[in-house]
Formats: structure tokens, sequence, C-alpha cells
């Protein structure tokens, strides 16, 4: 059986992080959002928001850390890999708020390449905003958008998770796998 890397993408207060949560508790393979660490790392440099004070920097970190995690990735012992949050997604969060990026964003995307990708749809019942999340709802379903049009770019086939409950997300993932 081949390595597969599996990302379970889409925009802010889906459900990603816990559902990776729980499938760490299960005893899946998996390698949590990077974005708050970059975050909290800023605000113990006294910057409150690396993202809205400098988005290139914040952006250049993800990148550097997410390809950092798919390296260690290929390393596992594991067959599969479950990965909050893709390469991609740092694209798409420069296209959402209109910057440009340099080239070697785009070679990340393209030398990288995941074996899977799950997308949640924004789904307000469950989207909750908190310290780390400053985007509203609204501009949540606008992420999701430059989420799937950056993906698709690179010729993903994205397969969205229907809005359940944890447990019929998870078999929904996991069914699509060779688990």
């Amino acid at each position: 059986m081949e390595k597969e890397i599996v990302v379970i993408i889409g925009g802010p207060g889906t459900g990603k992080t816990t559902i990776i949560d729980v499938l760490i508790a299960q005893g899946h393979c998996c390698y949590p959002e990077i974005s708050r660490e970059v975050t909290m790392e800023a605000k113990k440099q006294g910057i409150e928001q690396l993202f809205l004070e400098n988005p290139l920097l914040f952006s250049e970190l993800l990148l550097e850390g997410r390809k950092k995690q798919y390296r260690e990735a290929l390393e596992e012992d594991c067959n599969i890999i479950f990965l909050d949050r893709g390469i991609p997604d740092v694209l798409a969060y420069m296209h959402y708020i209109g910057d440009a990026y340099p080239p070697f964003f785009d070679e990340a995307c393209r030398d990288h390449t995941y074996t899977k990708i799950f997308i949640l749809p924004p789904w307000e019942e469950i989207y909750t905003g908190d310290d780390a999340r400053y985007e509203n709802y609204d501009q949540a379903k606008l992420i999701y958008n430059h989420l799937v049009e950056t993906y698709e770019n690179y010729g993903y086939q994205l397969i969205e998770v229907p809005k359940d409950t944890l447990e019929n997300r998870i078999s929904y993932i996991l069914g699509r796998l060779d688990c």
C-alpha cells in the first residue's frame, strides 16, 4: 500500500480541528494546523495579529511549516497521514486578501502533492469565533470559495464532507480511504 497524505480543508469554523482531534484519539496519524502556533509565537514577540500586520511574513512562516509537515509525513511509519490544512491553503488566503506572493509559493504547491483532499463546507450552525480566528461567518464563506478555486487550480478533486454529526463526518472520511 502506498503512503496517503490526506488533507482536511475548509474555511474557518467548519470543524477541521475537531475532526483531527478525534482522528488522533482514535489512533490515526495526524498533523495539526500550525497557523495558531505562528500566531501565538508572534504574540509573544508583541505582534497582536501577524496575518493582518504582515500577511506575507505570516504566509511564508506557514508555508515553511506546512512543507516541513509534508516532509515529516513522508517519513511516518503510518500508511495514511491526515493534515489539518495543506500548502495551497496559504495561497488561497493570499488570494482572499488580494496580496501577491513570490513564485516559490506556487512551486511549493506543485512540489508537494497530496493524495486526497476533503473539504468541509461553511456551516453557520457550528461556526464560532475565538481569539485566534478573526473572520466572521461571511468572510469564512469567501475563504471557502478561494480554497475551492485554489485547490482545483492545482488539479485536485475535492471530496466534500457532508454537514452531519461528528461521528458521521469521520466515518464518511474514513470510508473513502483504505483504513
